[in-house]
């Protein structure tokens, strides 16, 4: 049997085309066809955490009211009567004003990564990232996908930032999400560590602590 090359390798035409083929397959054994839509828009914030909300196919963070991280410190739900479409993507606000603020400067308010759990960038895999799980550093709003991947961020803040920002620039941005999720889970980055591996170390740290 011929030995799959490694990730190192300079791939040939042919294992080109058959690593795309497998990666497309495994992109869409992911997730259906809606949710690749959604997250997957044309213009330039792609791919972004989106899903349907009701006849709108691709609504930020299912709905979250981003401006609100901002200006009232806390996650808040917004609603459809308050609304602003941006490059393809749906955000919804809990008020006019919030509206306001965001039709002004859109780029203030947009979650980093496209509102993927800011973890998961840190191996380049734009996936999961849950609104009411976040965090304002410099002004950037980061989202995570729940208490444990937060944890695990805090435990070098600054360095998985600089990795999150360069998986981010040079790999997810403007990429599939689906595909590069993908490729990510089959080719791990040399840093990688397991869901097991984070846990463990984020209960070292806790435990350290007086």
């Amino acid at each position: 049997m011929t030995p799959m090359p490694s990730s190192r390798t300079r791939l040939s035409p042919v294992w080109r085309r058959t690593l795309s083929a497998g990666l497309l397959t495994a992109a869409l054994a992911l997730g259906g066809c809606a949710a690749m839509t959604a997250q997957n828009p044309s213009g330039a914030l792609k791919p972004v955490n989106a899903m349907a909300v009701g006849e709108q196919t691709r609504v930020m963070l299912a709905g979250a009211d981003v401006v609100a991280y901002f200006t009232q410190s806390k996650f808040v739900k917004g609603v459809p009567q308050f609304q602003s479409t941006h490059e393809g993507v749906v955000f919804h606000f809990a008020s006019a004003e919030h509206k306001q603020l965001f039709d002004a400067a859109p780029a203030k308010y947009f979650p980093q990564y496209g509102g993927y759990c800011a973890n998961g960038l840190v191996y380049g895999i734009p996936w999961g990232g849950d609104a009411d799980t976040w965090k304002l550093v410099d002004g950037r709003l980061f989202i995570f996908g729940g208490q444990g991947s937060k944890d695990a961020f805090l435990l070098d803040e600054k360095a998985n930032i600089a990795l999150a920002d360069r998986y981010w620039q040079q790999e997810v941005s403007g990429s599939n999400s689906f595909v590069q999720r993908a490729k990510r889970l089959v080719f791990k980055v040399p840093h990688y560590k397991s869901g097991d591996e984070l846990a463990k170390a984020v209960a070292a740290a806790q435990g350290s602590k007086p």
